[in-house]
């Protein structure tokens, strides 16, 4: 009998269309295991929510993998000890995981590897993330070289690729009696043993219903946050509880119905369009990281973002007297998720209007999302304040309250998230100027604070400061 190999899951909570569990079972039967290390937990307990997602999710895999008469192995401790532990009680060949693409997920990776092939095992470290593999849009890039730093051209090769599914050959799972830990429950991490739905079935439900309707109208509705015309898969793409590969197949399928109408074409490949952003970021890390905490454009490392400022907790609080702002924050306390354009507008107030650094920010969000990518985040953190892989001469600066007037015209999303504004009339609301306050106070116990700065003085002053730094050859040091 052939000996079997380890798989270690980790943020690819699934068995279907999983390339890392295809590599391992061309090695033999597959031992499924959850290493609950300390970094890990740590990472966990910043959010609750998050923690209730991953603990839900864990014990939909583990579930899946015994009506495949299995189980999952969990222990806790340091990842390499425990694997070559575990290797060497069930006589395993290797191990076999998915890689990360953040600079701490990296590094951890090598140096679990180095650990596993001193101790004579064979380590293999899979893509599993991204729809389509780092490597492959390298490989047809027109110029050659490693990767892209700017997304047009990404995105032209992106398209024309297709991603591999791996859904054949089905695996052969070791049902072993090897003692395994209890499953992680939210408890462990901090937060209440509350239900947030995680797993596999949940996320292909989740992925039917958004093509069979919401994704036909994307393209108008993935900017008006009251319609929440959006895919919500943010969570479960990033604990891989569904494939990237499969929502792209799933989507190129839609879009083969001859029936669809050309605005439905296009909203179907605009959602494409932002599952390619999220490959991009991947291979950003892949091959120009770690992005975590440098700027990826070299000429701006310098640049003298603030760590701190006045109005800084107003910021973190929803109570900046912006109120899609206010609206974008307050959502994301309550829920765990932000709409994605909002989120936009809310950092770039932080990084242009406060002019406070990137990485508070992100930091900040980290303890209430659920979803768990962080080269996402500092990707699409750096894209915003213009320091990372958005190559445009100037940051893009969103003006809160026309975004407000434009996305949100009725109100129905601010109203929804903030009670302060929900049965006042638009007229008002502070609306960005000094003079509804008086107004607010007679309508409400709870006055709605007054804009905690002028926009466009801030906008003004951020660009001159940007335009001279950008003219003075970008010679300063880095602030931290």
């Amino acid at each position: 009998m052939a000996s079997p190999f380890v798989y270690r899951f980790t943020h690819d909570l699934r068995l279907d269309d999983h390339a890392g569990l295809a590599r391992a079972a061309g090695f033999g039967d597959v031992l499924p295991v959850l290493v609950l290390d300390r970094p890990t937990e740590a990472r966990l307990a910043r959010s609750p929510r998050r923690a209730s997602f991953y603990c839900s999710a864990v014990a939909a895999l583990d579930a899946m993998l015994r009506d495949r008469g299995s189980r999952l192995i969990v222990r806790r401790g340091a990842v390499g000890a425990t694997l070559k532990n575990l290797a060497r009680a069930c006589a395993a060949s290797g191990v076999a995981w998915s890689m990360s693409y953040d600079g701490t997920g990296v590094a951890n990776d090598a140096r679990i590897q180095s650990e596993l092939e001193e101790g004579g095992l064979r380590a293999v470290l899979v893509h599993d993330a991204p729809a389509i593999a780092p490597e492959e849009t390298a490989a047809a890039r027109p110029s050659g070289g490693d990767g892209y730093r700017a997304f047009a051209p990404y995105y032209d090769v992106w398209r024309t690729l297709r991603p591999t599914t791996y859904d054949a050959p089905p695996v052969r799972f070791v049902a072993s009696d090897l003692q395994s830990e209890p499953l992680p429950l939210p408890h462990e991490f901090g937060a209440a043993d509350r239900a947030i739905e995680g797993g596999a079935a949940i996320a292909a439900v989740r992925l039917e219903r958004f093509l069979g309707g919401a994704a036909l109208q994307y393209a108008a509705a993935m900017n008006v946050p009251s319609e929440d015309g959006t895919s919500q898969l943010s969570a479960h793409l990033s604990f891989g509880t569904i494939a990237a590969r499969s929502v792209v197949c799933a989507t190129l399928a839609r879009l083969d119905d001859p029936f669809l109408l050309t605005e439905e074409r296009v909203s179907l490949r605009s959602f494409l369009r932002s599952l390619a952003m999220r490959d991009f970021f991947l291979q950003l890390g892949f091959f120009h990281g770690p992005i975590d905490d440098e700027a990826l454009q070299p000429r701006m490392r310098g640049f003298a973002f603030a760590r701190s400022h006045p109005a800084l907790d107003r910021w973190r609080g929803g109570k900046t007297g912006f109120p899609l702002i206010d609206a974008g924050v307050r959502q994301l306390h309550e829920t765990g998720w932000m709409h994605p354009h909002v989120r936009a507008v809310v950092a770039s107030f932080l990084c242009f209007d406060l002019g406070v650094d990137w990485r508070v920010g992100r930091d900040e969000w980290e303890r209430w999302l659920i979803e768990d990518d962080p080269v996402l985040a500092s990707g699409n953190w750096q894209w915003i304040a213009g320091v990372g892989a958005d190559m445009a001469q100037y940051p893009r600066i969103y003006n809160p309250e026309k975004q407000r007037r434009r996305y949100d015209p009725s109100g129905a999303y601010v109203r929804r998230w903030i009670p302060e504004l929900a049965q006042l009339p638009m007229s008002a609301w502070n609306g960005g100027r000094d003079d509804g306050q008086l107004t607010l106070a007679l309508f409400t116990p709870v006055a709605y604070p007054r804009p905690v700065v002028d926009h466009e003085r801030e906008a003004r002053a951020f660009l001159d400061r940007y335009r001279e730094y950008a003219r003075s050859g970008a010679s300063r040091p880095a602030s931290r």
